[in-house]
């Protein structure tokens, strides 16, 4: 689907590392370029005419996310660094400060670093517990489990929408609903749900949403924050700067601007926003419904491929992602990443960033091919050929 849009896929590569980063359209470079050929002045800091395009531009895309995640208003959109950065400015911005001693954080043990890491950093600074919501035999969440989680200490529910190593999608809109009912907020990982499927926040009623434009065919360096309005006008700027503020003097008193300039201090990534709107308007084109559709109807080829090599093990073939985590009886994966390599074959070999998800698949490490809508059965086919030939490779 779309395979001749990416100059890439023109060598002969063989991308299955999607979960990591996708590939870029060749839109997404010329926009780029454009901008820094032809209007490369500083968005909302001039009165003449290249900065007011670049302006005008950059606010276009804040349109395109709000539209593309049915964000109620534009001002709720951010634009971060990435979901990572995005994450980091709820938990540091927000919860540091509507969290207390005694409450108590609901994770998995499936979550991403940047999910992970920033409330271990939090709790030791407040002191709150941190409690991991049990999952099953497939390693997936229940609603069951979650309830039995929750009491009258629980704040908040922070979860990948997808996990990035399992696969699993959750029960987003049923998780949130429990949720708000007991006065929960919920913090979203979108960054591998966002790419692959239509998310509404407003149907799902999310409270904060982080995900990365990398994932999504568009540049490095650029993320969203999706937060509703009244909590993020209670977030506290962790980077302050340039163009948040209206006023301040010599006494350290100062007038912030409103969101969602309160939340964008310096100069951002102009030309990466720019760009990350025409790959918007890109998968628009193709459509999300469609992408998910192909997308499974690949996942399903490539696990019944892959169940012909009897010494393959498949980690999740009950989750309805896109992702496919698997290991070679006998070869580490990364032996295993590395052999595929020798054939431009790419796949991710290690924890791929969660790292307490062991505790639950008792293996620390594992090889994940990840699949995006311009893969193909045929691509699938020479894995799976590739992956029979491994007995006479010489390790």
């Amino acid at each position: 689907m779309n395979r001749e849009d990416f100059k890439i896929l023109y060598t002969g590569l063989i991308y299955f590392d999607n979960a990591a980063t996708a590939l870029k359209p060749y839109i997404l470079s010329e926009t780029i370029s454009d901008y820094y050929n032809y209007y490369s002045a500083n968005a909302h800091r001039g009165n003449y005419d290249l900065s007011l395009k670049s302006s005008k531009m950059y606010e276009k895309t804040r349109l395109l996310v709000k539209e593309f995640i049915n964000a109620q208003k534009e001002k709720e959109i951010i634009f971060t660094s990435g979901t990572t950065d995005s994450i980091n400015k709820i938990v540091f911005g927000y919860f540091k400060h509507h969290l207390k001693k005694d409450d108590e954080v609901l994770l998995s043990k499936s979550e991403h670093a940047s999910n992970v890491l920033p409330w271990f950093m939090l709790s030791k600074e407040i002191g709150f517990k941190i409690k991991y919501i049990p999952l099953n035999e497939n390693h997936e969440i229940t609603l069951e489990s979650l309830k039995k989680m929750l009491n009258n200490k629980t704040k908040v529910i922070a979860l990948a929408h997808i996990t990035n190593v399992v696969g699993d999608i959750r029960p987003l809109a049923e998780i949130i609903e429990i949720a708000h009912k007991n006065n929960i907020l919920v913090l979203v990982d979108g960054a591998q749900s966002v790419a692959h499927m239509p998310v509404d926040v407003q149907k799902l009623d999310i409270d904060f949403l982080a995900f990365s434009a990398h994932k999504m065919s568009g540049p490095t360096g650029v993320g969203v924050l999706y937060g509703k309005e009244n909590l993020l006008k209670e977030t506290t700027p962790i980077i302050l700067g340039g163009g948040m503020s209206a006023e301040f003097n010599t006494k350290g008193e100062v007038i912030y601007k409103d969101l969602p300039d309160l939340l964008e201090a310096g100069t951002p990534n102009i030309a990466g926003v720019i760009g990350f709107g025409e790959t918007i308007k890109y998968l628009n084109n193709i459509g999300m419904d469609k992408i998910r559709i192909y997308e499974q109807e690949l996942k399903q080829y490539l696990i019944k491929r892959l169940k012909e090599i009897k010494k393959v093990k498949i980690y999740n073939e009950k989750a309805n992602s896109s992702i496919v985590t698997i290991n070679y009886e006998g070869i580490s994966p990364y032996d295993l990443a590395l052999y595929l390599n020798k054939y431009n074959i790419c796949v991710r070999a290690g924890n791929h960033c969660a790292k307490i998800l062991k505790e639950e698949l008792n293996i620390n490490n594992t090889c994940r091919i990840s699949l995006y809508f311009y893969n193909t059965k045929k691509e699938v086919d020479y894995l799976i050929e590739t992956l029979k030939n491994i007995e006479v490779f010489d390790f």
